[in-house]
């Protein structure tokens, strides 16, 4: 498998403003892969420490604060010597050991010749605490699992070959539209997490895709029932286990009600917290007015949550695998196909996208590019009815107006329909 973020680790490892990196994404997405891979292909050798299954590491983190000494004694436990630049340092499962997380700053400040990565699930967490790490001392990278056009590379090369070749306003020949809309299908079935890609690939079995959403959703929720800070982990579960329902909603928008009968923000507030900082959830706020910068508009208390992998989604709503591939109508098939299209949105623009509801009238997103806003409509099948899109496009005359369907790549007068196998494509198509 490939990953996009590979490319920007080679940026990182040649940039003259390199700190220590720290990547940080809900557990099981690649990280660790990642920094092994990224070691062994652009580096003489690399040292992996992982802190959940070497207790011993941590004592060196807690009574030496110099990186050169740290280094004499890492080069020991790794029995080679580690060269500043030729080795790669990785740091696994860090948040076991705030220590080593604090020690980073020193190797930014005394020590920045050695490259140093670091990851830890639930870090996010963690880095959302003030005082909890070294603010300004590190760069962040978020990984996610594996969108799209990963996905494809991974179990297609010459359809990703086209894929790639697909440029701005270039018509898609049919036989291809219907490759990639059926390859689409299967990356809602399938999902991004890494584990469930290998599997399709090795075995092409769909009942070891399911079960495999099932254990990482056992793993998820048995993290947040070990998790025992101050946030209630009962709280976390019941709103992890309220997005089917939440989604399944005419509106969508999260009520803490649907929760649990009577709840309140108060009650569910820092649990939807720790998700959302934990990569597990995606959240996307309701703004009141369609204008840059789309932040300043944002209405804190008005928000959907999305899962961060579509093919999780797609188990926990216990949708069937037929129902997606038979290009039948079924109930969920609106908000899975927007939580596909959030997750490859995701990391494409500056600004996270939101979306834009009122009374008389509901837009799915809204990209902020430069300073234009975006208006997007989200469509599972071919339909196009779309009454606020279209009133707010007649009002409002923007300069792009999306939607994501099924239908092929073209323009429908002030509307560019794209398909939705092109999400992660949406930049290079404005």
């Amino acid at each position: 498998m490939k990953r996009n973020a590979i490319q920007e680790l080679v940026a990182w490892k040649s940039s003259e403003d390199r700190k220590p990196m720290v990547l940080k994404g809900a557990r099981q997405v690649g990280k660790t892969w990642l920094m092994k891979e990224f070691g062994q292909n652009y580096y003489d050798s690399y040292v992996y420490f992982n802190f959940d299954e070497e207790d011993e590491l941590k004592s060196i983190f807690e009574t030496n604060k110099n990186p050169q000494r740290i280094i004499e004694l890492l080069s020991l436990i790794a029995g080679e010597k580690i060269l500043p630049g030729k080795t790669l340092i990785i740091f696994d499962e860090i948040q076991e050991c705030p220590e080593a997380l604090n020690t980073l700053k020193y190797f930014k400040e005394k020590a920045n010749e050695y490259h140093v990565i670091a990851a830890g699930s639930l870090l996010g967490t963690l880095l959302a605490q003030p005082k909890s790490y070294p603010v300004g001392m590190v760069n962040l990278l978020d990984i996610y699992p594996l969108t799209f056009d990963e996905f494809l590379e991974a179990t297609d090369e010459s359809l990703y070959a086209y894929y790639c070749s697909i440029q701005k306003e270039q018509p898609i020949e049919e036989i291809f539209h219907n490759r990639l809309l059926e390859a689409y299908n299967y990356y809602l079935i399938i999902g991004g997490m890494p584990e469930c890609v290998s599997s399709w690939i090795a075995h092409k079995d769909p009942a070891k895709i399911s079960q495999i959403q099932k254990e990482l959703i056992e793993v998820y929720e048995n993290d947040f029932s070990k998790h025992n800070g101050k946030v209630n982990s009962g709280r976390i579960l019941m709103v992890f286990r309220s997005i089917v329902a939440q989604l399944a909603k005419s509106n969508e928008k999260f009520m803490y009600g649907a929760v649990r009968e009577g709840g309140r923000a108060r009650d569910f507030e820092e649990a939807i917290e720790w998700l959302v900082s934990a990569g597990t959830l995606n959240r996307v706020y309701n703004v009141s007015k369609m204008e840059h910068p789309l932040a300043a508009f944002d209405k804190l208390d008005q928000f959907k949550l999305f899962v961060f992998d579509t093919g999780l989604l797609k188990h926990m709503a216990g949708i069937d695998n037929s129902a997606i591939l038979l290009k039948t109508d079924y109930q969920f098939k609106g908000p899975l196909t927007e939580n596909y299209v959030l997750q490859q949105l995701r990391g494409q623009f500056e600004v996270e996208p939101r979306y834009y509801s009122d009374k008389n009238s509901e837009i799915d997103f809204l990209i902020q590019y430069g300073t234009e806003i975006i208006p997007v409509e989200a469509k599972g099948g071919e339909d196009k009815s779309a009454p606020s899109f279209k009133k707010y496009i007649a009002d409002h005359h923007p300069e792009h107006a999306l939607r994501y369907s099924k239908r092929g790549y073209r323009r429908d007068g002030a509307i560019t329909n794209l398909p939705l196998y092109l999400v992660r494509k949406t930049k290079d198509m404005l």
